[in-house]
């Protein structure tokens, strides 16, 4: 991996990353004000943590969430592929008939190029685009109805994880970025969004007569109040989720994090919901000594079980 600046213009800086060159431009705006937290340090966040991010991008259409004056300012999620892209980013066609060219990050002059837009958030789907009917993964993505926090997330995540575990499954878990928290299942063997979006919803139901006052897999946001929503329909074919290592677009640059579940029941034992919160610079620095913890949702094959 290579990034190098060649020259300074009026309002741009040219680099050469991994033999691409690219012009960066307004890296002084303040994409985070709360932090301070500048373009330039989005742009350094992302072609540090390249190496770790983008085995999960790979494949992958990726859906920009961008904030060009930050996150106080208006945002737009980019499915479409910008048709002002350098040639060297590749694309897939996404759907039949009206549809459309995604960008793939492909590489680490992509990844560049993304944040340069401002695109704090990459999004992804779980299958990839050679194969959109066949998704990799499962999903769950536990979210907590205030006054529920991330520590109520923390016990629904075990319980799941001792649910999985019955059956013979083993989850990667990352925190959302927020309040929440995501649980992978990998797959990587052949089967379709129908079923493991049904496999999802079964286990959350399982989950929700265990512990009514708790769990709800309710799409109604008047059922949730003060419990964990496990959202199942996330493995819907055209939904997406938050990648590993995306930033957040909140107050501060928030990062969804990959944890170990460790971590997750040392929070829930300690009551520190605290400890689940990273943010840029604190993921450089556990990427650099943890490695990356949620690698067996990249290969780790599982066949899904029957929860009926």
């Amino acid at each position: 991996m290579g990034v190098g600046s060649t020259r300074r213009e009026p309002g741009e800086v040219r680099v050469h990353v991994d033999g691409r060159e690219l012009s960066l431009s307004n890296l002084d705006k303040v994409l985070y004000p709360a932090a301070g937290f500048t373009k330039a340090q989005v742009v350094d966040y992302y072609a540090r943590v390249g190496p770790w991010m983008l085995p999960h991008l790979a494949g992958r259409v990726v859906t920009m969430s961008r904030y060009p004056d930050g996150v106080d300012g208006p945002s737009f999620f980019e499915k479409r592929c910008p048709g002002h892209r350098p040639a060297w980013v590749a694309t897939a066609r996404v759907g039949d008939g009206e549809g459309y060219e995604g960008c793939l990050v492909a590489d680490l002059p992509s990844l560049v190029w993304a944040a340069n837009l401002a695109a704090l958030e990459l999004h992804t789907p779980q299958a990839r685009a050679d194969e959109p009917d066949r998704p990799t993964s499962v999903v769950f993505d536990l979210d907590p109805g205030p006054p529920a926090g991330v520590l109520e997330c923390c016990r629904v995540a075990l319980d799941l994880r001792a649910l999985l575990e019955a059956v013979g499954l083993i989850a990667v878990v990352k925190t959302s970025g927020g309040k929440g928290l995501h649980v992978t299942v990998p797959l990587h063997t052949r089967t379709t969004a129908e079923e493991t979006k049904a496999f999802a919803r079964a286990a959350g139901q399982l989950l929700a007569r265990r512990e009514p006052d708790r769990v709800t897999v309710a799409m109604r946001r008047d059922a949730r109040p003060g419990k964990v929503f496990v959202d199942w329909s996330q493995n819907d074919r055209h939904k997406t989720t938050v990648c590993a290592y995306s930033l957040r677009a909140g107050s501060r640059p928030a990062v969804s994090t990959p944890v170990s579940w460790d971590e997750v029941a040392g929070a829930l034992r300690d009551g520190d919901p605290g400890v689940l919160v990273f943010e840029a610079p604190e993921v450089l620095e556990r990427v650099g000594r943890l490695g990356d913890l949620a690698a067996d949702a990249l290969d780790e094959e599982q066949e899904l079980p029957d929860l009926a």
